[in-house]
């Protein structure tokens, strides 16, 4: 039997203008961590503070900290180079989030991460801040922010403590009108939900195996009130079946999910279209893919997805993934060919495989 893969790390892009408060987010991110090991990329030339230790942006320097982060500060050209030492197993990082400069093309970023030869990594989104307070402003003399709001997966308007309500509005429609879809929530610090970006890894002090929090665990997760949590910015839809799921029925939904739906993860069991394989699935605005894996003994068919998004239906979401099971009636089609919507989005390791990447001018 196929070994499973390891499990491979999702590295975000954060980025924004000068001054949107992207050092101010992922502060936050650091100090709410809930036990995850996040690796720190900054593309960019200045200093980040992280818990009260300041860390020279020197090309080429490498910080361990005490509170299990790391931080680096590279060119774009050293990037591939610094991901291969942040995705060593003895590292033993749960997600690698990369803070752009202020001044920095997004999504050349974004581009190299697809197109990265690195098995250990995948793509977690790009997450664009925008000072409320100023974007007006700052759009007017540099307009190229909305070319980098039409590629995001994930708009973080912040500062919103800042701007008047009519401006507030103002602001909204403005960003909404450039974002494609993308989903859209307010912040003021920089204070989003960390599970946002990334899941809760459990990692108790006395065990030292490590264990990424299981979609079991999370599903359960999501059923809880988490009053202390940021949830209010978005809503999270638990959807399971024991029934396979219809590869086309399945891929229609998918290619049509509607705006502000940023993030789609779990298993996916295909039934007798591939009786072998459940496919973990994974989708962050715009972006697709699929990962098949062989099912272990006893393990139970079912498909478990999780759908995290800002101002969605969730009924409608529940009901559309629902109406994806397989039916009696779907016995007549012929099953390879069901696939084939599928295996688009399936990246071999040896990179000559059907699987799909954003083309160049595609948000990815």
């Amino acid at each position: 039997m196929t070994p499973p893969r390891a499990p491979q790390i999702p590295v975000v892009v954060l980025a924004g203008f000068l001054g949107s408060g992207k050092t101010t987010l992922l502060n936050h991110l650091l100090h709410n961590r809930a036990g995850t090991r996040i690796g720190v990329i900054v593309n960019d030339f200045g200093s980040i503070e992280i818990d009260a230790m300041t860390v020279a942006g020197q090309v080429g320097s490498t910080v361990s900290l005490g509170n299990g982060c790391l931080c680096c500060a590279v060119d774009a050209s050293e990037l591939d180079t610094f991901l291969e030492t942040l995705t060593r197993p003895a590292v033993r990082l749960d997600v690698i989030v990369i803070e752009a400069s202020g001044l920095a093309e997004p999504q050349e970023l974004v581009r190299m991460l697809l197109a990265s030869d690195n098995p250990r990594i995948r793509y977690g989104g790009l997450v664009e801040v925008v000072d409320a307070a100023e974007f007006m402003n700052t759009r007017v003399r540099h307009p190229e922010i909305d070319r980098h709001l039409a590629v995001a997966d994930l708009v973080v308007l912040n500062k919103t403590d800042r701007a008047s309500e009519a401006g507030l509005d103002a602001v909204r429609e403005a960003v909404a009108a450039s974002c494609g879809g993308a989903a859209v929530i307010e912040a003021s610090y920089g204070r989003i939900d960390p599970e946002l970006l990334f899941d809760p890894v459990t990692r108790p002090d006395e065990d030292d195996d490590a264990r990424q929090l299981t979609f079991e665990d999370l599903l359960q997760e999501t059923a809880h009130d988490h009053g202390s949590h940021l949830h209010a910015a978005y809503e999270s839809v638990s959807f399971s079946a024991e029934v396979p799921m219809n590869p086309r029925r399945l891929m229609a939904f998918l290619d049509s999910r509607p705006g502000g739906l940023y993030r789609i993860k779990g298993f996916a069991d295909f039934g007798a279209a591939d009786p072998g394989n459940r496919y973990t699935l994974h989708a962050v605005g715009g972006f697709l893919r699929f990962v098949p894996q062989p099912w272990t003994r006893d393990e139970p068919r079912l498909t478990q997805l999780v759908l995290i998004g800002s101002g969605i239906d969730a009924r409608a979401l529940h009901e559309e993934l629902a109406d994806c099971r397989e039916t009696p009636q779907d016995a007549t089609v012929q099953l390879e060919r069901s696939m084939w919507g599928v295996l688009r989005y399936v990246r071999q390791p040896e990179g000559d495989e059907p699987g799909h990447e954003p083309a160049a001018d595609e948000t990815p």
